[in-house]
Formats: C-alpha cells, structure tokens, sequence
C-alpha cells in the first residue's frame, strides 16, 4: 500500500514572466530558444542540467546522424564545425558533422546570447500550471527554490514530454502493441588509441574480419549481454575515438529507479569493452577511458498524440504535407534491438531504401487536448517506426526552428498553437531557405 505526505501549501515567486519558454535545451530546445528569440518573442529556456546542447554535449553524441539538408541544422554545424570540408566518413556524412563536445557547449550559449534568450541551467520543470485546459506556465525546482514562470507558449522539449505528460496531453509509451522502449547508453572516449590502424564502424551491419573472427560476432562472444555490438566512430581529437557500445534494455526512461538500474548495467560493461578493444582490435592496445556522457541516452519514452502523427509510411514515400513545418529531413529507421546487442529485426540501416528527403507536419507538434503548449523533439507524434528517423539530432534541431518561430507568431498574431495559419510559418520558414524539395 502506497503511503502519502501532504505538502501544506506555500506561495511559490513568480521569476519570470515570458512570451515563450522552453523546456529542455538538447537540439531541439536549444534550437527553438534561439528561433524564438530572434522572431521577437521574449524568451526563455531552462535546463536541468550544466551545459546546453542535451545528447550532443553532455550525452556525448559522436557526430550529427543523417543526411538532413538546410535549416538550423546547417548554421549549427557552420558554427561549430572543427574542420570545414573533410574526408567522407565511409557514406555516413563527412567529419564537418563529428562533434568537439567542449566547443559545441560554448557555441550554443554564445548563439543563444546572441538572441538575446534567458536562460537558466541547474533547472528542472517539476509541473505544470493549468487553467482548465490551458497552460499558462511552469513550476520550477533549483538551488534558488521553487520558483514559477509564466509564459504565453510553453514549448516541452524535455525528450520525454514531462510537463505535457504533467498537464494531461495523451500519449503512450514506446511500441504500440506492447510499450517496449529501445535501449539506452553511456557513450564513452577512449584514448591511447593508434588512430592510423583503426577502422571506424558505423553502423550495426557493418563488420571486418579479425585473426579471431569478425569483430561484431567477437563483440558478441567476449562483452557482456545485453551489450556485445560494436560501434567505433572517429573523434575531432587526436588518439581518441568514440564508442557507442553499452547496452541496457526492457528500461523506461520516466522512472528515475529504471535510470539508475540502467546506469548502473552500461557503466559495468565498460571494462570489458575496453578489454576487448585491448586484447583483439588493432590500434586500440593501450586504449583507455578518458570520458563518459554526463547523462545516460535516453532513445524513445513517450509518444504523444498530436493533431496529425507521422508514421512509416510518410517516410518511406518521402511524403511533402500541404501544412509541412520541417522539410528536407532524412534518416534510417534505426531501431536498436529492444531485446538485446545490435540492430532491431524491424530496423533498416544499411538496406533502407529512401533516398528522399521527408516533410514533418505543422499538427505533429501540438498535443491533443492541452492548449498552448507545443512538442519539439523526439516526443512529437509519430509512430514507434516513425520515432527511429525522426529522433536523430539533425532533424531535432530543424523541428526546434519551426517551433520556435510557430511559438512566436502565435504570440504576435493572439492565438493558440492549434488555430495557427501554417501558411504563415511557412512563409517564415521559406525566407530562411526552408521549403521542400520540388
């Protein structure tokens, strides 16, 4: 039986009054901060950890997935790019997208600055504050207390949607017919690494023979269950590679005791990962540890329902929506195995066939049910298959431009998100070089 303490109820200081805030500042929140800001629109962006940029600097992202073309996407890596032209990564996009964590970190405060947003780290959005059906701002906990913001537009780019789970938008978890979520992962850094004798992999189906056998049945045979794949990406430093190698499974990334277990399983595969490394791939003899993501990986927790879900289908028909808000996007289905190493029976990595470019529309990013409030990142509305493309990085920090400049012309024009003209953003979006492919 579930015991329960009764909060006496206190006064909480309003700190902020805002035309828009963002919750979460990985890519997506990061992104339509920034967006916002410079439609206008007095904005806010918190974040419960110590550094902007989410899975692409404290999560220690090796470099940006996919072949997404335009958008804020391209002013992010054109600013914080180490290398402007640079070798092919073996068809995986070239090393102008491999990440320098700590230049990044700096980059995207410098932009966010530059826009003229308040932001606030240490942060966490603990709840939401409701007016019927209609969110009017947020309950924040940090050193400073518990404190609110007020904001005409929240925009919840958390990941896993907390604050519009918190004010009631429906959603479900993961899978559709039976709620698995894919694995999560510390990624690490290793140096002391001969990078002239290694060969990079970068994807599950990819693999090269050894005296001992081929590495990825050698990863099988030799790292622990439910790690065993190997993935070895190329790093801006010199010695240094990236690996995305742990594995924990049958998680859910909303409980923080399943965060814990799932931190406590990846950190105990690293040591036989790097004995591995040591003892059968060449380069890799006196490799070593040197860093770990400050935040374990998190890849698919909730769905919402929007007005309108992206599924499969779009993407395999490369789909251009008449109200479309992100164009030009594209990736895989890249579904890691949700029962164990590698990639998922239902993934396509390696043989997806789409070439295309994609389009995401505008009703994928307001919730049911909950006004004045809108989704950016992997927790808008598409289906579990859907999620495995559009999650990625690249097509995160695009949706965050759309939503951020939609948050602010709703601010302009006095309406709620649901009732905006997509012509209107559209129009916005054209100017900044965004439309679809004709």
């Amino acid at each position: 039986m579930t015991k329960y303490y009764l909060e006496p109820a206190k006064s909480i200081p309003v700190k902020h009054e805002v035309d828009v805030l963002v919750i979460g500042g990985g890519p997506a929140g990061f992104s339509a901060a920034v967006n916002a800001a410079r439609r206008g629109a007095k904005t806010m962006l918190i974040e419960q950890s110590g550094s902007v940029g989410g899975v692409a600097t404290s999560g220690l992202m090796s470099h940006w997935t996919g072949e997404t073309k335009g958008g804020f996407y391209e002013e992010i890596l054109s600013r914080s790019e180490y290398m402007e032209e640079g070798p092919s990564m073996g068809g995986h996009g070239t090393f102008r997208q491999v990440i320098n964590h700590e230049r990044l970190k700096t980059v995207m405060l410098q932009m966010l600055e530059e826009a003229g947003v308040i932001v606030q780290l240490y942060t966490f959005a603990s709840a939401p504050i409701l007016e019927d059906k209609t969110i009017t701002g947020v309950i924040t906990e940090s050193k400073s207390g518990r404190e609110s913001i007020m904001a005409a537009i929240v925009i919840d780019a958390s990941g896993d949607g907390d604050i519009a789970a918190g004010a009631g938008a429906p959603h479900y978890l993961g899978r559709e017919y039976d709620g698995k979520m894919q694995p999560m992962t510390i990624m690490l850094q290793v140096a002391g690494v001969d990078t002239s004798q290694v060969r990079y992999v970068h994807g599950f189906e990819e693999t090269y023979d050894l005296p001992g056998g081929d590495i990825q049945t050698l990863g099988r045979q030799h790292i622990p269950y439910p790690a065993g794949h190997v993935l070895i990406y190329p790093s801006p430093l010199p010695g240094i590679v990236t690996l995305n190698m742990t594995n924990s499974i049958k998680v859910n990334g909303t409980k923080a005791e399943d965060l814990t277990r799932a931190t406590v399983t990846c950190r105990n595969q690293i040591e036989p990962i790097i004995q591995f490394l040591r003892e059968f791939v060449p380069g890799f003899e006196n490799c070593f540890v040197i860093n770990s993501s400050a935040q374990i990986g998190v890849r698919e927790t909730r769905h919402f329902i929007g007005e309108q879900t992206l599924n499969e289908q779009d993407i395999m028909v490369a789909r251009v929506f008449d109200d479309w808000a992100v164009a030009n996007v594209h990736f895989n289905f890249d579904v890691h195995n949700l029962s164990g190493a590698g990639l998922d029976e239902t993934g396509e990595q390696k043989h997806f066939k789409q070439k295309k470019g994609y389009t995401i529309p505008y009703g994928c990013f307001v919730p049911a049910e909950v006004d004045n409030l809108l989704l950016a990142g992997r927790n808008i509305s598409g289906t579990h298959m859907a999620h495995s493309s559009f999650r990625v990085m690249p097509i995160c920090a695009n949706m965050g431009q759309s939503v951020g400049i939609a948050a602010a012309l709703c601010k302009e024009k006095g309406c709620k998100p649901r009732s905006l003209d997509v012509k209107l953003l559209q129009e916005e979006l054209i100017k900044l070089g965004v439309k679809p492919d004709e």
